[in-house]
């Protein structure tokens, strides 16, 4: 498995809110509060064989007060 990153915008006052969603989905290895255009970094690994979006898409982007997010995929750890 790899690891994915991704970047979430959440509406004004929500992050919390957020983050406890996906802490309850058990979807992340590491998420953290961010400064900038984005409010949280969520680390987490797809199952192989997954595809990427559908998994963001059901398993991210269905949560409440997600305004956009962003997804960085990895290739390679040194």
């Amino acid at each position: 498995m790899r690891p994915l990153f991704v970047s979430i915008r959440c509406r004004p006052g929500t992050s919390y809110k957020v983050a406890e969603e996906i802490a309850l989905r058990e979807i992340h290895s590491e998420l953290y509060s961010t400064s900038g255009p984005f409010d949280l970094l969520l680390k987490l690994y797809v199952p192989e064989g997954e595809d990427v979006g559908k998994y963001i898409n059901e398993n991210v982007a269905t949560i409440d007060n997600i305004e956009r997010t962003e997804t960085t995929l990895t290739f390679k750890a040194f």
